[in-house]
């Protein structure tokens, strides 16, 4: 049998999610949560991860699940108790990120969702590595008095004074690890542009899962508050009918902004035109640092509404983190030196933009 590079480039990223991220041993029980394929968002990548776990001696076992559901589901139906690590490749995994743990069992929640992109540089850059860069980021934020946020389509917010805490990260291992701690939205000011489609955050299922917008419209914030809408106005009354039909489902405050956070893996690709599927394109490209992702439609994570500003500019302290949708490490003593003590980080900076989706 020839062994190709994509087998080589596959069995790498799937070690780096075993060892890397889950930490699995041999001798250790792991479960995959497998999506069905035919819903269109992960294929049999399950199978391949499993074969390679088998190889370093683990007790492994395929569950497979449908898609996400309207209610909370018991994780004990899905893949039972008997088991030291579970790995989601499937999007319920991402419906139970934000909820604490039961017990001190490991879960990952996979974002590789096709063998192609486990065995990118998007799988297969260390993941001990992303987590020192997501590290280095989140200090650059923590230290950071003025944070601003644009794009050419005029978003324009803005931060003036330290927060007295950020938004709790999520309780679920993510691989690859491709965004820094959600940062609060309550004390920014400004507008956003919200273009193209407004989608769901992963967190809640609901029809229709999206809306498309025709015109691009400004939402002006204020307090980690939607004001109001700006625009043409059978867009903004779309839009506005939207967010009281999501917030009516599940009690929700539907002026409320709760968190952002932009995406710090380059590595991360999207082949099909975003059209294709709002939802899926949405909520595989957030990682990329060519979005910044606002979670909306409530106060607390991680809302139900999803914005991706696309291209982002955000200055910290007036230095460009990130500009024009491109990571600079560099421009930060913390994160060069993520950098510098990380040589694939290097590799993965030097990568040009991705496509993700957009003409």
């Amino acid at each position: 049998m020839t062994v190709t590079g994509a087998d080589r480039s596959f069995r790498a990223g799937a070690f780096n999610l075993l060892q890397g991220c889950a930490e699995v041993e041999a001798g250790e029980s792991l479960v995959l949560v497998q999506e069905s394929r035919d819903l269109g968002w992960y294929d049999d990548i399950a199978v391949g991860v499993a074969g390679v776990a088998e190889e370093l001696g683990v007790d492994v076992a395929i569950r497979p699940t449908g898609g996400p559901r309207a209610e909370r589901f018991d994780e004990r139906e899905v893949v039972g108790t008997r088991w030291d690590r579970c790995i989601y490749f499937a999007r319920i995994g991402d419906q139970i990120r934000f909820d604490a743990a039961a017990d001190d069992r490991v879960r990952v929640m996979s974002y590789a969702t096709t063998r192609e992109a486990l065995g990118s540089l998007y799988g297969t850059t260390p993941h001990q590595a992303m987590l020192a860069l997501k590290a280095a980021v989140d200090s650059v934020f923590a230290s950071a008095g003025l944070i601003e946020l644009t794009c050419s389509r005029g978003t324009d917010m803005r931060r003036e004074r330290a927060a007295d805490s950020e938004p709790d990260d999520v309780s679920i291992r993510r691989f690859p690890m491709g965004v820094h701690t959600p940062i609060d939205a309550a004390g920014f000011t400004g507008q956003v542009a919200v273009a193209r489609y407004l989608t769901p955050t992963g967190s809640r299922v609901y029809e229709p899962p999206s809306l498309t917008i025709d015109d691009p419209v400004l939402a002006v914030v204020s307090g980690g508050r939607i004001q109001s809408f700006l625009g043409p106005a059978v867009e903004v009354e779309r839009i506005e009918a939207h967010y009281r039909h999501v917030a009516g489902l599940f009690d929700l405050e539907a002026d409320g902004v709760d968190s952002w956070h932009a995406g710090i893996h380059p590595g991360r690709f999207y082949r099909d035109p975003a059209a294709v599927d709002p939802d899926r394109w949405s909520n595989t490209v957030f990682t990329s640092p060519r979005f910044a992702h606002f979670h909306t439609c409530n106060t607390r994570p991680p809302g139900e509404i999803c914005w991706m500003v696309h291209d982002p500019t955000i200055r910290l302290d007036g230095v460009a983190l990130w500009e024009d949708g491109v990571l600079h490490p560099e421009r930060f003593e913390a994160t060069a030196q993520a950098v510098a003590d990380r040589p694939e980080l290097a590799t993965l900076m030097a990568l040009p933009k991705q496509s993700v989706g957009l003409a």
